[in-house]
């Protein structure tokens, strides 16, 4: 009987013997992935990879080799997206290709359409048709590869941020901004608005750029765009002032904040997605006296929990921080300046000691990160719920850890002590320079010296230095007062190769790229507790925990820069004002 061709069947047909390498017959899936769906259940048609994964019949790499010998499509492991046209983002929608786990590769060799499911022909039949082609070469790679593929033909493909930076920097400002001008209802939420189409790249080359914070700031005859990566500030963009009223409102929309107000502080939130990062927007307006500014706060969701080991620990310190965490009870404080990581460091920890078998309770302002398996509370003192009034009510909820994120007042002070003598292990955090700082700190706020004695464990400083830019830093030989100055015996350097920044493409000039701790541990041993019954001052304190094994937030950074993590202009930078530390780092066993 002769088969209409708009009628035929989409399966290969069947070949004795082929079969997914758990033994089951290929055409019983494919049986499966071609069946009617049921009219009650209007959900998408399934395809094979999935029916792989939801029966659990291998893993990813071996279904991809399995379909590959099967359908005789060639397998990739990688996709030459380095020399790809991106023509086609302006044809075809991300979401179609996402949805149907395909991309289009054209390269000067060669046109390929990578699929994830070798037996989706009508896709890559319809994907064709948009593109005007009539044939190409099929080959099968894995969804990650696919869709790293689609995220980075579309950053291409679009107009970039830095390309609508150059042209706002440049003579053809003008024509866009009198665009903008003209954008008469801020609530137009197409995406050509050239209004929103300026919110939108500047957030998306904030999180390229890997930035922290936006910094909108209204000047007398001008409009600064700056970002912060890697703690520093760098300029992006100088605009006229006539911008900041629809650029300001268009970004309390999105935060849902009252436009017409514009006397008082506000704050507000925005949840975006940009490419593959779920992105948290933190949003503070201010009024100044040219206006309203602006700070946009990015926290990646996205983004995994760091270990103790990214933190920049070194072996030594991690298997003491380690110990510290698994404490039965006590007080662990993390101390430093506001930026300096503290937070980081004490999910780090939370996440270490993350079990079934325990009951961890947090009260943060804000929660930066959720994390699976813990109780975290955000602070409203609208409704009076401060850290004090919130630590009172979490040591009812049968806790064995408790991180406070901040101590504030004498109040949570005391409560978080008496907590810890009660058989709790506490975090919490000071913004004092150095360790021992923070115990004149607690004695300052009125907590008496036996507590402090009795009830803190350890205390660790921190500050973040720039790690140097792998592709271009380059060796020199630093002058002796540098050395000096960064604590580092000049023997200390002999026939070891001394860098500093240089600047290229991958770090955009700046000779850095990222950032990692330095660290101070101090243990309350014996020697530390009796200076503290005495209430002896920082700096005694201080030579007494040297005495005894710690090395000091200098000393740490002096190791880096022998290492070639970082510069000693850098660890100058975040310990200049630890004068003391100087004193005593000049011997080769604290290097």
């Amino acid at each position: 009987m002769e088969t209409n061709e708009d009628q035929r069947d989409p399966r290969p047909a069947e070949i004795p013997g082929l079969t997914h390498t758990d033994g089951k017959p290929i055409v019983e899936l494919l049986d499966e992935a071609f069946a009617p769906v049921p009219e009650q259940e209007p959900a998408r048609r399934q395809t094979i990879g999935e029916i792989y994964t939801h029966k659990k019949t291998t893993d990813e790499a071996a279904q991809l080799r399995s379909l590959s010998r099967q359908f005789g499509v060639p397998l990739m492991p990688e996709l030459p997206t380095d020399h790809m046209s991106v023509e086609f983002t302006r044809k075809v929608p991300i979401q179609y290709l996402k949805k149907q786990m395909l991309v289009p590769v054209e390269t000067p060799e060669a046109f390929l359409v990578a699929v994830n499911d070798p037996a989706n022909f009508q896709a890559v039949d319809d994907l064709l048709r948009l593109l005007g082609r009539s044939d190409a070469e099929i080959v099968l790679a894995s969804e990650g590869t696919i869709l790293s593929a689609i995220g980075y033909a579309y950053d291409l493909g679009r107009d970039s941020a830095q390309e609508f930076i150059r042209i706002m920097n440049g003579d053809s400002a003008d024509s866009i901004i009198s665009e903008i001008e003209e954008t008469a209802d801020l609530l137009d939420d197409t995406s050509d608005a050239p209004i929103i189409k300026l919110v939108n790249l500047v957030l998306a080359q904030a999180i390229k750029d890997r930035a922290s914070d936006i910094h909108i700031e209204p000047y007398a005859a001008s409009l600064k765009i700056r970002y912060r990566i890697d703690g520093m500030l760098y300029n992006l963009l100088n605009l006229p002032r006539r911008i900041q009223s629809p650029l300001v409102s268009r970004i309390k929309i999105m935060a849902r904040l009252n436009i017409a107000e514009k006397r008082l502080p506000q704050d507000g939130r925005i949840e975006v997605k940009i490419g593959d990062k779920n992105v948290d927007i933190r949003v503070s307006v201010i009024p100044t006296a040219f206006g309203e500014r602006v700070v946009l706060r990015l926290l990646d969701k996205s983004q995994a929990i760091l270990t103790l080991a990214d933190l920049g620990l070194d072996d030594a310190k991690i298997r003491q921080f380690d110990r510290l965490i698994k404490s039965p009870y006590g007080i662990v404080l993390v101390t430093g300046p506001t930026g300096s990581g503290k937070t980081t460091s004490l999910y780090a920890a939370l996440s270490k000691i993350n079990s079934p078998e325990i009951n961890i309770i947090t009260i943060e302002d804000p929660i930066e990160y959720q994390i699976e398996g813990i109780g975290q509370i955000q602070v409203n003192p609208k409704i009076d719920l401060t850290f004090a009034t919130g630590l009172r009510s979490i040591v009812r909820q049968d806790p064995d850890v408790i991180l406070v994120g901040e101590i504030r007042d004498r109040e949570t002070a005391e409560i978080a002590i008496q907590s810890s003598l009660t058989g709790h292990l506490v975090f919490s955090t000071l913004h004092t320079n150095d360790a021992a700082s923070a115990i004149t700190r607690l004695i300052d706020m009125g907590i008496e010296p036996f507590l402090v004695a009795s009830s803190v464990i350890a205390i660790v400083a921190q500050r973040l230095v720039r790690v140097l830019c792998p592709r271009c830093k380059e060796a020199y030989t630093p002058d002796a007062e540098s050395l000096v100055d960064a604590g580092i015996p000049s023997r200390a350097v002999d026939g070891k190769p001394i860098y500093r920044r240089k600047g290229c493409n991958a770090c955009m000039n700046t000779g850095y790229r990222g950032r990692t701790g330095i660290f101070e541990i101090m243990i309350m041993d014996e020697g530390v507790k009796r200076l503290i019954l005495k209430t002896s001052d920082a700096n005694q304190i201080n030579d007494e925990a040297v005495r005894n094994g710690m090395a000091t937030l200098v000393q740490d950074g002096a190791r880096k820069v022998l290492e070639g993590i970082t510069t000693i202009e850098e660890v100058l930078r975040v310990t200049r004002v630890l004068n003391r530390s100087a004193n005593v780092v000049l011997e080769d066993e604290a290097i």
